[in-house]
């Protein structure tokens, strides 16, 4: 019908009558109960009236904010571990090993990667510092191997690099100090060994064999090196605030100022930055603040390796052990691995002749501790594996904790990320429980293979087919 409303002002408007299906109930029995003289409105182009305006407003705005989906939360930098916190964001990070000279750094360095760079009885005998690499122990890449026999198996790296020994002054410059931590520095993560073994023939750079004081003069230069970063980092925003006045007293210049603060007052007690508590607003102004070339040392994680004597190690008893301990829990924490060069030298010897090697591990009553050593730096520098596997290959591939499919595709190639469509997974749990020969046909009869789009986190050990799409670029 058509109405024609009491205000002059109102435009005349058509409705469908009240029992029209078309209109909502509530509508309906709005109308109903109004008269036909009542002021008409009109919303989303339906006419009602006036008179349940209110209650239609409050309706519709209710439901609306039910069903609001909630908003996506900001990811904490505080939340993610490892080198994730404070390092670059790749799949091909570095673990350096560092420590006084003597202490067995080198011969650490070629029983880790099979190599052969010199380790002799001399301080600084390495100068140069030598890359390797080494393949990550994975008992799930060895099953994934034995089902599939492919004619090309590849395994996860780690890469390490040997550094040079450092002295008390080194961050003044004593004993190339300098060019040493700057190659320290480069590291994303790092090997710290430390001496606590007697042995007459192998000098040691301050005559006495004191780990305690050994890791005071390491920790010591790398805070004192870092408190020259700290205050070049400080120099430089000072002269920025210098030419933008009005930045004084905004919220990013106080975040920056007790951010330093807490900065300095650690590096002065000889603590490192990296195990100690920060929010996440900290960590993303230590990481835009303090980067290139004035990078902290000490934000770099920290797995202490402390070298025993043979005997030592096989009966796992040293008068040092639990003050290394307790040095490290008091500076910030870590993990701590005892192990014997001398006893995985002889070990590595045998290493072409199994039976021999079982015979010396049951005389020892010991085993190698080098792949817990390798397994050690992959996790601090937090990374992880997935596994692609087939007739042709079978290969693990690495990635950083919380990347996300399309990253973890680009990994293999640019195009799997930029045309990514999905990714079909199996978690490796499943794997194992269920598939006992190769193929997925008992994965997928039990209906864990699943598919997984953008927004899914890779897991560790994840078994993944990737399919993407790419479309040639037009022609101009």
């Amino acid at each position: 019908r058509t109405l024609v409303p009491m205000n002059p002002m109102h435009v005349l408007v058509t409705i469908l009558r009240p029992n029209s299906t078309v209109l909502p109930a509530y509508l309906r029995r709005a109308a109903n109960t109004t008269s036909q003289s009542s002021t008409f409105h009109t919303l989303d182009r339906i006419s009602y009236p006036a008179r349940s305006v209110n209650y239609t407003s409050r309706r519709f705005l209710a439901k609306k904010k039910d069903t609001m989906p909630p908003k996506k939360k900001e990811a904490d930098a505080n939340t993610l571990v490892g080198a994730a916190r404070f390092s670059r964001s790749k799949n091909t990070l570095q673990m350096g090993i560092c420590g006084l000279p003597n202490v067995g750094k080198s011969s650490t360095f070629n029983l880790l990667t099979e190599q052969s760079v010199a380790a002799e009885n001399f301080p600084f005998c390495t100068i140069k510092p030598s890359l390797s690499r080494v393949a990550l122990p994975d008992e799930r890449y060895d099953l994934l191997c034995d089902q599939w026999q492919p004619p090309s198996k590849i395994p996860a790296w780690l890469n390490i690099t040997d550094i040079a020994g450092l002295v008390r002054g080194a961050s003044e410059g004593a004993g190339l100090g300098n060019a040493f931590l700057s190659e320290i520095q480069a590291m994303d993560g790092l090997f710290h060994v430390v001496r606590a073994f007697d042995d007459e023939e192998i000098i040691h750079v301050d005559d006495s064999v004191d780990p305690i004081r050994d890791l005071d003069t390491i920790m010591g230069e790398l805070c004192k090196k870092d408190l020259v970063f700290w205050e070049k980092a400080m120099e430089n925003e000072e002269g920025v605030w210098k030419k933008n006045p009005k930045m004084k007293g905004t919220k990013e210049v106080e975040l920056f100022k007790s951010t330093m603060a807490k900065i300095k007052e650690h590096l002065e007690a000889s603590r490192g930055i990296y195990s100690q508590e920060w929010s996440g607003a900290e960590v993303q102004c230590i990481k835009d603040k303090l980067c290139g070339n004035y990078s902290l040392i000490t934000t770099k994680p920290l797995v202490y390796l402390v070298n025993l004597s043979k005997k030592d190690f096989m009966r796992k008893k040293n008068k040092w052990l639990m003050k290394i301990k307790t040095w490290i829990d008091g500076h910030g924490g870590g993990m701590m691995i005892p192990y014997s060069v001398e006893f995985e030298e002889e070990w590595s010897a045998l290493k072409d002749d199994p039976a021999a090697q079982a015979k010396f591990a049951e005389e020892t009553k010991c085993k190698t501790v080098l792949p817990k050593i390798i397994k050690a730096g992959y996790q601090e520098l937090s990374l992880q594996s997935y596994f692609t596997a087939g007739d042709k290959e079978v290969r693990a591939w690495t990635i950083q904790a919380g990347t996300l499919a399309p990253q973890a595709a680009g990994v293999i190639h640019q195009d799997f990320e930029r045309g990514f469509i999905k990714a079909e997974i199996v978690g490796w749990s499943d794997y194992k429980e269920l598939q006992l020969t190769k193929g997925l046909d008992k994965v997928k009869a039990a209906g864990k293979y699943r598919q997984e789009g953008k927004n899914y986190v890779m897991q560790d050990g994840d078994i993944v087919h990737f399919q993407f799409n790419v479309t040639a670029p037009k022609k101009k």
